[in-house]
């Protein structure tokens, strides 16, 4: 059985699902510290006409020392929620399948979500429903692991019975495959496809959130990431 493990970015880009379907067991990393300073777990880069469209998720952090991802909770003060839906529906208003999932954009910024895990996991289990990935995914927090670094995936992977452990090509220098090897797993390693498909506002932006991907291209969204 082949495991992949990722932290739970909000809006991934589409190389986070890439590695989900190459996997039979998608563990999303809950249970680790969140960073201090900016992260992919709280924002991501969708476009506009001006190009780079930033959006970003607030948290609270100020006063509460190190946090577990899971433990993280959204910030409602202002009007941000609002914000960020009218801008999707400006920035995407072209776009052929913003009225398709139009209503997933209003419920992620309903302001029923009290914690951004839950916020994210909603994105992320959209996008694997409508890309059709088979694979099962789970949170770290229930498989109920400890330990840190080389010797956590290698927990992961005993307790789940997966034999490999797929990783992208950069994180090579991070584990230890000596390590790996004694427990009997092997390593493999990939490099996702930057899918190029029509875009709305000009010269291809690569690498956006995958809502970017879905919004243009709908249906044909998993042949074009997939290469199928």
């Amino acid at each position: 059985m082949i495991l992949s493990a990722s932290q739970p970015y909000f809006a991934p880009y589409p190389g986070f699902f890439y590695k989900a379907h190459l996997s039979d067991l998608f563990v999303i990393l809950d249970d680790v510290q969140f960073p201090r300073g900016t992260t992919w777990i709280s924002r991501n880069r969708f476009k506009n006409h001006l190009g780079t469209l930033w959006m970003t998720i607030p948290v609270w952090k100020k006063g509460l020392g190190l946090q577990t991802i899971r433990s993280v909770r959204i910030c409602r003060e202002g009007r941000w929620a609002k914000k960020h839906l009218e801008t999707i529906k400006t920035a995407y208003a072209r776009a052929p399948y913003l009225r398709e999932h139009l209503p997933f954009f209003e419920k992620i910024f309903s302001g029923d979500f009290e914690r951004l895990l839950d916020l994210n996991m909603e994105i992320i289990r959209h996008v694997i429903r409508h890309l059709g990935i088979q694979g099962e995914v789970l949170l770290l927090s229930e498989l109920g692991v400890g330990g840190t670094g080389d010797r956590r995936l290698i927990e992961i992977c005993r307790r789940t019975g997966a034999t490999r452990f797929l990783a992208q090509r950069p994180a090579r220098k991070f584990l230890n495959e000596e390590v790996f090897r004694e427990a009997g797993i092997s390593l493999d390693f990939f490099t996702p496809p930057v899918p190029v498909y029509p875009q709305l506002w000009g010269e291809f932006l690569p690498n956006l959130s995958v809502l970017d991907l879905l919004l243009n291209c709908g249906p044909k969204s998993r042949e074009i990431l997939l290469g199928e």
